[in-house]
């Protein structure tokens, strides 16, 4: 379903780029399906696909100079749309010296510190309370950042999100909590194991304001995270819970039997890249030749980072002694 939103807030070189962020996360994710399958990346993999507009929407909303982004184990969206290299997540997916993280991290501990992307945290909630941390840094150094803490509504539950908000609370900090409410925690959608439907009001119990939104509309995404991000800088905590979808089972292994193809094919009308661009081909700010031309780039990008990953080095068994502090 295409919104009405008022697209003459925004320069088209600005509404082409969230299309063409949404497109390049797709056609990665994409190759690294493909590359899982050809048994060249290993562990564990959690692909974005179908999630795109709220990493894309989300990040967009920040200057990353001073903000910063902490994330799940899904993380290879966030880090692209932070502007890191393809090159060096797919070397990393590949486990190679070249990698973000040096081979070390795999798909679940991307990181990117020019970015000021601090993961891809493979512990379920774990990494909420390390975003509280980086916002507790902000507010004592006085600096002027904000930072975006994304993860599953399978977190909701942990102990480590309450306290973290409480805190947030407690202490003024700049943070913006982001569910990414997918609908399921692995393969078990989340009104089967909350009591709670309605995640917004999760805030309410300490004091920090909530809200809902349209995770596979990007410019929604846009709007109300730039809107957050003005209230999480002035001391003011945040809480929102995105709806989206994703495509794909909850990783490479899962077949995602425990949904009907009837559900899928309704989402699939809701793509998150289909819906900006019959937007801006309504308005006249985009062919459909400049979209194919788009995703060929798109294409052709993810195929150039594999390249770099299958012809990077393996990382070297002195490797493993090094980037230990304690």
């Amino acid at each position: 379903m295409v919104k009405d939103h008022d697209l003459k807030k925004y320069s088209p070189e600005f509404l082409k780029k969230l299309l063409k962020d949404m497109i390049q996360i797709r056609r990665f994710e994409e190759k690294s399906a493909q590359m899982y399958g050809l048994q060249k990346i290993g562990g564990f993999c959690h692909l974005y696909i179908g999630q795109e507009a709220v990493a894309v929407g989300a990040i967009n909303s920040l200057d990353l100079a001073k903000d910063h982004v902490v994330t799940a184990y899904r993380d290879h969206g966030h880090i692209l749309a932070c502007g890191s290299s393809p090159d060096a997540v797919m070397a990393e997916l590949y486990g190679k010296a070249t990698g973000c993280s040096k081979g070390k991290g795999g798909s679940m501990h991307l990181f990117d510190v020019e970015k000021h992307f601090w993961g891809g945290n493979g512990i379920v909630g774990a990494h909420i309370p390390i975003a509280t941390g980086i916002a507790l840094k902000i507010k004592y150094l006085e600096e002027k950042g904000v930072v975006l803490c994304f993860f599953g509504d399978g977190a909701i539950h942990q102990g480590a999100f309450h306290e973290s908000l409480n805190l947030a609370k407690i202490w003024n900090l700049p943070v913006i909590y982001i569910c990414e409410n997918n609908q399921y925690g692995m393969g078990t959608f989340y009104h089967r194991v909350s009591s709670v439907k309605d995640f917004a009001v999760m805030g309410s119990a300490y004091n920090i304001p909530g809200k809902t939104i349209d995770g596979m509309d990007v410019l929604e995404v846009y709007e109300e995270v730039s809107s957050a991000a003005r209230l999480a800088r002035e001391g003011n905590p945040v809480f929102l819970e995105i709806k989206t979808y994703r495509y794909k089972g909850h990783s490479m292994s899962d077949p995602a039997k425990y949904r009907t193809k009837e559900e899928l094919e309704d989402y699939k009308r809701q793509d998150p890249i289909l819906i900006l661009k019959s937007m801006l081909e309504q308005a006249e700010l985009i062919t459909e030749e400049e979209y194919k031309q788009m995703d060929a780039e798109a294409k052709e990008m993810s195929a150039r980072s594999v390249k770099f990953a299958e012809e990077s080095p393996e990382p070297t068994i002195n490797q493993l002694y090094e980037d230990i502090y304690a």
